[in-house]
């Protein structure tokens, strides 16, 4: 009897098997019923339209309207001829999908378009995520297959001089409203390609944006302006996706117009505002394994280009030393970010990061280096309702026996979390006068003492 029951069971389970494949099959079909059409008007577009009209990159906006004009007329009389049979609104989607294929990113060039969006994270040709408002979301948006997907990684790091194949399978690269992308393919990634980008903004968020969001209060935003001005060293220190390059971005508005800037980064983000800006790129080895400038070799090079401020969008490794060096060897008021969960954290990736560097430095001497090159610390979080607060503004006081001491000037004191799910908490000042205030008032800028006044309950 328990065979039979067996038997039966295992026979239920093929059938339901075969019903979800050839259900999901059925749903495939029905998201694109157009595919094979598409795929035909997409070549017939590509051959009417001149090698120099598809790179729309390089032409503005009035260019880029002659371009969707071009394109719908070549679509229009070819769905007359091919498909007359379809309802507008399917041929308005497809003419729109067409000229996102031609002079776009895709299918996903809605959601980069889209301004809620912040991320768009492409899993394989059947999964597209978006981040939104710290939560992520997944879309209906999909690709043809791997070869689509490919061909959208190929127009991203085509024109930026990137490369990737199975010899380089992994590369960054950045859209040029300046959006940070990654891509992975096979071998390395088994499900498929993989993209994924973070958005930026067309106008780069100012310091009433972040109060506004709640990620620091007008105390706080006025201590960490004059900070800057005051020519203090900044680390910003956070987790993926915290916000880190958000906050420089901001951090650097405040670096004033008539002092020389020297960025240095993997893939260029830092938005800058000033017009003395230097801009430095890292680049990847080459087909052959040479040819590679990294972050280190780009500090190193802007030493010599009489910065007044460096800014290094991220330490990873070696580049470490030469940041610290820098800043102890009168390059005053630079900034960077590292990845860290706490500030203590922060100062624990440094040390490791300069040794990364292959220098056969004692501990002590290290740490010696960190405490003098580095003033604050700003530790930025994404919490788990997906706000983004910097919790913590804390200074560097220097070494006690082998150990640096940080003492906290503004903390995010969390409390719980509310019905709907979201953080609850405040910002306070800890009530503490930071050591730096006597540099700072030595360069002409004065902090209001009632900015570290502790609230009282």
């Amino acid at each position: 009897m328990s065979l039979l029951k067996r038997l039966e069971k295992e026979k239920t389970a093929h059938s339901e098997k075969t019903d979800a494949v050839e259900a999901a099959k059925t749903v495939v079909i029905k998201q694109d019923p157009f595919r094979d059409l598409k795929i035909q008007i997409h070549k017939k577009v590509i051959e009417e339209l001149d090698a120099e009209t598809m790179h729309a990159d390089d032409k503005d906006d009035d260019d880029v309207e002659k371009i969707r004009e071009t394109i719908d007329v070549i679509v229009n009389k070819m769905l007359d001829q091919e498909a007359g049979y379809i309802p507008r609104t399917d041929r308005s989607r497809i003419i729109s999908e067409i000229v996102d294929e031609v002079i776009g990113l895709g299918p996903i060039t809605p959601l980069l378009n889209d301004p809620t969006v912040s991320e768009v994270m492409v899993n394989h040709p059947q999964q597209v995520y978006v981040e939104r408002n710290g939560k992520l979301t997944l879309t209906e948006v999909t690709f043809r297959d791997n070869e689509h997907v490919m061909h959208i990684i190929e127009k991203i790091v085509a024109p930026i001089g990137r490369r990737v194949d199975e010899s380089s399978p992994m590369v960054d690269a950045r859209l040029p409203d300046g959006s940070r992308v990654n891509a992975i393919i096979p071998p390395l990634s088994l499900k498929g390609p993989s993209i994924t980008i973070r958005k930026f903004s067309k106008d780069p968020l100012k310091i009433e944006d972040l109060i506004r969001f709640g990620s620091l209060t007008p105390e706080m935003a006025k201590f960490l302006e004059v900070c800057v001005k005051g020519r203090l060293n900044v680390v910003v220190s956070g987790g993926t996706g915290s916000g880190k390059t958000t906050t420089l971005n901001v951090l650097s508005s405040f670096i004033p117009n008539d002092e020389r800037i020297v960025t240095c980064e993997d893939a260029a983000e830092i938005q800058l505002r000033q017009e003395h800006v230097i801009t430095l790129e890292s680049r990847p080895p080459n087909i052959e394994g040479k040819g590679a400038v990294t972050i280190r070799d780009l500090v190193k090079n802007c030493l010599r280009m009489r910065p007044d401020r460096i800014v290094v969008g991220e330490v990873r490794s070696g580049e470490a030393l030469d940041m610290l060096q820098a800043m102890n060897t009168g390059h005053d008021g630079s900034l960077t970010t590292g990845h860290a969960n706490s500030p203590r954290d922060m100062l624990a990736r440094l040390e490791t990061m300069v040794l990364m560097a292959g220098m056969d430095l004692p501990v002590r001497a290290i740490r010696e280096q960190m405490a003098s090159a580095v003033d604050m610390i700003v530790q930025q979080s994404r919490l788990k309702d997906g706000s983004r607060k910097i919790t913590h503004i804390t200074e560097v006081l220097g070494l006690e026996g082998d150990t640096v001491v940080l003492q906290d000037i503004f903390i995010f004191d969390q409390k719980g979390v509310d019905d709907n799910g979201k953080i609850v908490g405040q910002f306070k000042p800890t009530g503490i006068r930071p050591k730096f205030l006597s540099k700072l008032e030595a360069s002409g800028v004065r902090v209001p003492d009632d900015i570290f006044a502790a609230p009282v309950f």
